[in-house]
């Protein structure tokens, strides 16, 4: 019989066929972050480290996983998975510097802790709201799916991110459209202090998956060797063959949710069983029962993380903290974009701002929509790598028929119906950009917009900001009222998102600009909202150039020229002023068209007001926290000693948006312009 070296063994381990060299690497694997785990709780008792998430206790997890992917390979890992970036072979001193918060980190002391990604070791950073990171995945494994390149991703949750309805989203994308991406359920027993009890009412978590279509596993999560089994065949499997899996890991938080929040909410018997159910010391126990260790094995790896640790921390230590740059902050809200020029010398048309001038001058008479439709076209001829997503878009041509006949032409694979989940559709947006792919993603109305609101403001809009990876997203909103739609399918949304850095906001009103702006926003790599007035699509045409051209993206255009009164507005507020001055001829007004609102046109408005001294600020949105309230502010602290009355804003009552046309009608501010105009020409 075998003498025991230690502790009976609380976990069973079977060797199968992995070598020695396979098992001490394992082993290794998970020694190394429970090492700085350890340094890092003393750092934090010391006040050297202001927050910490301990993942001790759950190593087999991230180590197993990670080891058994190919290295290029995406993983989204969350806050307790340093062993995915150790086990990638991250560089410790600027791990340090990120946990620091120090300018060495991976994010330039912008985020903390794990928030961060890198692509060199085929990691994406997490985001506080946890679900989002499931849908990333499945677009990483999507972009992976359509370059046929036979690999997976995997993406982790807590058993509390399960009860997000992004997991629900992401898990049924993934298994209608068979992508390849693993789905690794942490079940550590606790959301900060919320049991599983009050979390869920199944069984098993891993139960839900038969309802997915998706095979599903539970699993020892202290167990690196059943982990690493696990993952390894499924991966295998699933490179050849494209499907979704859903994998339970049941484990044990051994400290607090952070160690700020302490864990006198855990029974003392639970932490007690766990003990024994250590993931390190068992595993270590069965290599040296084994002999495929020793203590020397042991020693020797412990001196050389040590020293690796100890050397890394204390360059980190030493680091001076981050000292502010301003213009160097305001820049890197936008990956660089420099759009290629090539005006031609005999255009008229200076004020279209274009980007790219058509190689012919030939024009055709369109509508709005179908200069919508004749961009997109044109860009997926343009870029093979862009992948239009939303619902119903395939078959149906989406319900403004924008895309219709795009599926005949670009297939399945390019043109993707999704299910109703604005959020996960969104996400693996973001997934497609991550692997170099463009994405454009149709909201079918703009207010179903709030339903992917987490993954456009806090996710696309930072995550240049935050670690330097560009979200190459346009998420094409058709809103507005004036078709009697009533109040969930006719507000205007646009000023939700000038508020957020990272986003542009672009609001054509005319189909020239349509179309030469929607290229341009397919163009830039920096995530676009761009606004398509519904009432405008078949009300308003004109001739448009036939060949590709776009519009640069924060230029307005002078609509009207005028010497009384300046008009600043966007949208179907062009058209409401252009009718007036067309019915009042004695009213000289100078019409200024954002076209787009984040960034927008300073200079066009300063010049307009500097000519006119009196200003009204027109849009659609309600007036209180519309985007004319920005506009207007602006004005008044930079242009005020050139203004000959105060500046006015107009826009709709700030009620939801009523469905009968009379209502409708009296909601919107196109009847009260004519008498505010008045007003201000006679001040």
């Amino acid at each position: 019989m075998e003498q025991s070296t230690g502790p009976a063994l609380h976990i069973h381990f079977d060797q199968k066929e992995f070598s020695d060299e396979k098992l001490q690497a394992l082993y290794t694997g998970m020694l190394k972050p429970r090492l700085i785990e350890e340094k890092m709780l003393l750092l934090l008792r010391k006040g050297q480290v202001s927050k910490w998430f301990s993942g001790i206790g759950q190593e087999a997890i991230a180590v197993g996983v990670t080891m058994a992917l190919h290295e290029d390979e995406y993983i989204m890992p969350l806050h307790r998975n340093l062993g995915v970036f150790t086990s990638r072979g991250i560089d410790l001193q600027k791990l340090f510097g990120q946990l620091q918060g120090k300018s060495s980190g991976y994010s330039q002391a912008r985020e903390r802790s794990f928030h961060f990604g890198v692509n060199q070791y085929h990691i994406v950073g997490m985001i506080s709201h946890l679900g989002p990171q499931l849908s990333v995945a499945a677009g990483v494994a999507l972009a992976c799916k359509l370059g046929k390149e036979k690999k997976v991703s995997v993406a982790f949750t807590g058993e509390g991110g399960t009860s997000e309805g992004e997991f629900h989203e992401a898990l049924n994308t993934a298994a209608v459209w068979k992508l390849p991406v693993i789905f690794i359920i942490e079940n550590n027993g606790y959301g900060l202090s919320t049991t599983t009890s009050e979390q869920y009412a199944c069984k098993d978590l891993v139960d839900r998956a038969v309802a997915y279509g998706m095979p599903g596993y539970k699993i020892d999560g202290n167990n690196i060797i059943e982990v690493y089994d696990t993952i390894s065949t499924l991966a295998e499997k699933m490179r050849e063959h494209p499907e979704p899996v859903l994998i339970e890991c049941m484990t044990f938080r051994m400290r607090g949710h952070e160690e700020a929040s302490g864990t006198k909410y855990v029974p003392k018997e639970l932490f007690e069983y766990w003990e024994k159910k250590d993931p390190l010391v068992n595993y270590e126990k069965w290599l040296l029962d084994k002999k495929i260790i020793d203590a020397s094995f042991i020693q020797a790896h412990r001196k050389a993380f040590d020293k690796e640790i100890t050397t890394a921390l204390e360059l980190v230590l030493n680091e001076a903290p981050p000292i502010p740059v301003t213009e160097k902050e305001i820049r890197d809200v936008y990956a660089p974009f420099s759009p290629q020029k090539t005006f031609s010398p005999n255009s008229i048309e200076n004020d279209y701002n274009f980007n790219i001038f058509p190689a012919t001058s030939s024009k055709t008479k369109k509508r709005l929509v179908d200069a919508i439709s004749d961009g997109l076209r044109q860009s997926m001829n343009k870029y093979p790598n862009l992948i239009l997503m939303g619902q119903d878009i395939a078959e149906y041509g989406g319900v403004f028929k924008v895309t219709e006949g795009f599926l005949g032409q670009f297939g399945h694979e390019r043109v993707r119906n999704t299910t109703l989940c604005e959020s996960a559709i969104v996400g693996i947006g973001l997934g497609l950009s991550i692997r170099k792919y463009k994405a454009m993603v149709e909201m079918q109305f703009a207010d179903f917009v709030t339903c992917g609101f987490n993954q456009i403001v806090n996710n696309l809009a930072k995550i240049y900001y935050r670690w330097g990876q560009n979200a190459d997203v346009v998420v094409r909103m058709p809103t507005g009222a004036g078709v009697g739609a009533g109040p969930f399918h006719s507000q205007s949304t646009e000023a939700w998102f000038t508020h957020v850095p990272g986003l542009k906001v672009v609001y054509p009103s005319s189909p020239m600009d349509a179309k030469g702006l929607l290229n341009a926003a397919i163009e830039d790599p920096n995530p676009i909202m761009f606004f398509e007035h519904k009432a405008l699509y078949r009300s308003v045409s004109e001739e448009i150039f036939d060949d590709y051209y776009t519009i640069e993206i924060g230029k307005g255009r002078r609509v009207l020229s005028g010497e009384d009164l300046s008009i600043i507005t966007y949208g179907s507020g062009v058209h409401w002023a252009v009718e007036y001055a067309e019915q009042n001829p004695d009213a000289f007004i100078d019409i200024i068209d954002l076209r787009t609102l984040l960034p927008w046109d300073k200079e066009i408005v300063f010049e307009s007001v500097k000519k006119t001294g009196k200003v009204l600020v027109l849009h659609e949105d309600t007036l209180i926290g519309g985007f004319g309230g920005e506009i207007a502010a602006w004005i008044s602290e930079n242009a005020f000693e050139y203004l000959d009355a105060p500046v006015r804003r107009l826009g709709s009552l700030d009620t939801p948006v009523p469905f009968a046309p009379e209502l409708e009608q009296n909601f919107l501010p196109a009847h009260r312009l004519g008498a505010v105009i008045e007003e201000l020409l006679g001040y």
